[in-house]
């Protein structure tokens, strides 16, 4: 009788289960033991696809900062007004918790890790500044000039995460009324 052979882990795989890990236990979790554990594999398995754990850890951020960085991309669409994007662009980046992307939910746990480590905050900076800069650029196309209120919104979309509301409409429109605020003052 031949062994039930179960299918070889890919190098998105350890990337997924990495995100759980983190988010469930936070970044110790990130090592090669823990890791190949938690998905019933070797650790030469997890070196098969990685150098080794900061190569790991590195893979996970650029994963993140993608993900991050294509949610925000993809708030324009053709023929939607600059309010219009702007108001959904404010809305996408506070309801990463609620997103269909593994590496955006894990946006809370990625900024805690970002405390205590250094590469991983520089990357939770870049994010940071991008979405800045669209937040500036899109409310400066709708008359804003004052480029504070970009941080306002930024700092308030990523503080509804952090209330951990259940309601991703809720967060949804109370952000969607900062934005109107702000554009109120034009």
């Amino acid at each position: 009788m031949t062994a039930l052979r179960r299918p070889r882990l890919t190098r998105n795989d350890w990337l997924l289960a990495g995100l759980g890990a983190l988010c469930e236990q936070g970044p110790g979790a990130l090592g090669a033991e823990p890791l190949a554990r938690r998905v019933g594999a070797t650790k030469g398995s997890f070196y098969w696809h990685f150098t080794d754990v900061p190569a790991y850890n590195l893979a996970l951020l650029t994963l993140w900062e993608t993900a991050a960085g294509d949610a925000i991309e993809n708030c324009a669409e053709t023929g939607m007004s600059e309010v219009a994007r702007l108001r959904i662009t404010a809305q996408t980046i506070a309801a990463t918790s609620t997103s269909d992307s593994p590496a955006l939910r894990a946006e809370p746990a990625i900024r805690a890790w970002a405390s205590d480590d250094s590469i991983c905050a520089a990357t939770v900076t870049r994010v940071d500044e991008a979405r800045l800069g669209r937040l500036r650029a899109l409310l400066a196309a709708c008359g804003i000039g004052n480029a504070e209120m970009a941080r306002i919104l930024y700092a308030s979309a990523i503080g509804m995460e952090e209330l951990r509301d259940s309601d991703a409409a809720r967060n949804s429109d109370a952000i969607g009324s900062l934005v109107d605020l702000v554009l109120a003052l034009r």
